[in-house]
């Protein structure tokens, strides 16, 4: 697995200095993901360097670059650990308490006169409390990015940035919540005995195929939004990007045939929404006779990894197996979206040199595009549920505001969310008029 390291270089400020230092990375066959001047003082200039490197990595690279005579391997930067430090949330007031006046308002005595309209009419919490705009975000950490089970502790630090970018992109409360339990009925109930406290729940990084049954039961039990992110969200993005690719490959991709490659959560979200929308001809292919079978029960059929490459105009892979795609199976022509983070099926880079006619990776296809966007139009719509219509409405929006030659529009572009917020809130409202 490739993990982002950051490295402290220092050169003497003369012209070929740092050439010098990019040479050794790129010796080494590593890619620069961002290079910034730190300082510059006496004739030297910092560098902070981050490459993405595995285990196969020849990290003899410090070596190399110390040897350089006009540069010096100073250390390893503690930027992603210092992003880090004391948590990525804090909980703040939305007003000011700076008088006794407001103090007896928002607490006692004050108080009690909206607790006791909330009991003779709860749908006015959603007016008088945070509930209309707080999504809890819980995992039992069994299928953390694509480090695997490692436990729900483990797992923090994705469950605040999922709440960090709630606040930050669409201005609502995200809730990290840990559950220590794998057992599907106890987490549920878990589940069931908090829920109140939320406007919707957003399930994180739920291994296959507990994942599925999780969420079914709660959406079963619940009149509130529940969505695993892991099926919906990145089928949303998945769709809009497609959608795009499809387009710019001048054809339609309901008359196009379609190769999934993985069918875990991600995949089989991807096969069941691609198949709401219209797709016809899904091929599948996974280890898992289960998983298999569910494909089948979404009207797919199941396949090898070589007859989807053979047979497919649009392949899309969610394996978490790096390189699983070889080169020479890809054919001219082709969609293909290898989306394993943080190592991809196939390096897009390559596929595009194969003749691919698109080609993506985990990295720009990204379901922060949608999760975002998708709980704050359900919970500004008082949604009971997310339903198809939503999703897709999502889906469409991503896909009408990204530029003209890209699939997707930038992530972090506040309008980008907004649009889809309210895509989904009208998809939602439609439905229940």
């Amino acid at each position: 697995m490739k993990i982002p390291e950051i490295l402290i270089v220092e050169t003497v400020h003369q012209p070929g200095s740092l050439a010098k230092v990019l040479q050794v990375i790129a010796d080494a066959g590593l890619v620069i993901e961002h290079l910034t001047a730190l300082k510059r003082e006496q004739g030297r200039t910092q560098w902070e360097i981050t490459l993405e490197m595995d285990d196969s990595a020849d990290h003899k690279l410090y070596e190399r670059i110390d040897r350089l005579p006009t540069a010096r391997f100073v250390g390893k930067s503690d930027r992603v650990f210092n992003r880090h430090r004391g948590g990525k949330l804090r909980v703040t007031a939305s007003l000011p308490i700076n008088t006794q006046q407001v103090l007896r308002d928002i607490y006692t005595p004050g108080v009690a006169r909206v607790c006791l309209a909330i009991r003779d009419d709860p749908e006015r919490a959603w007016d008088y409390t945070s509930l209309g705009r707080t999504v809890a975000v819980i995992t039992n950490g069994t299928a953390i990015l694509g480090l695997g089970d490692i436990g729900p502790l483990a797992g923090l630090p994705v469950m605040e940035g999922k709440a960090a970018l709630f606040a930050s992109l669409v201005g609502i409360n995200g809730i990290p919540i840990l559950i220590d339990d794998k057992e599907p009925r106890r987490v549920v109930d878990t589940i069931m005995a908090i829920e109140k406290s939320f406007g919707a729940i957003q399930l994180e990084d739920f291994a296959a195929p507990a994942c599925f049954e999780i969420e079914a039961e709660l959406r079963r039990r619940l009149t509130k939004p529940v969505l695993h992110d892991d099926q919906h969200g990145t089928a949303v993005v998945v769709l809009a990007a497609l959608h795009n690719a499809a387009r710019h490959a001048g054809r339609r991709l309901e008359d196009s045939t379609i190769g999934q490659i993985g069918l875990g959560a991600a995949g089989l979200g991807i096969v069941r929404l691609l198949r709401a929308h219209g797709a016809v001809r899904i091929l599948g292919a996974d280890r898992s006779e289960a998983a298999l079978l569910r494909l089948e029960a979404l009207g797919g059929k199941r396949a090898t990894l070589e007859e989807i490459m053979a047979g497919c105009d649009v392949v899309v892979a969610t394996t978490g197996v790096k390189g699983l795609i070889r080169e020479e199976l890809v054919r001219p022509g082709q969609v293909i979206l290898a989306l394993s983070n943080p190592d991809p099926e196939i390096e897009p880079i390559v596929a595009l040199e194969r003749g691919a006619a698109f080609a993506a990776d985990g990295k720009g296809i990204n379901n922060v595009l949608g999760f975002p966007g998708l709980f704050k139009g359900a919970l500004d719509a008082r949604a009971p549920c997310f339903t198809d219509r939503m999703l897709m409405a999502a889906a469409h929006s991503i896909a009408a505001l990204a530029p003209r030659d890209d699939l997707v529009p930038d992530p972090l572009d506040p309008e980008v969310h907004a649009a889809v917020a309210g895509a989904v809130q009208n998809a939602a409202t439609k439905a229940s008029s």
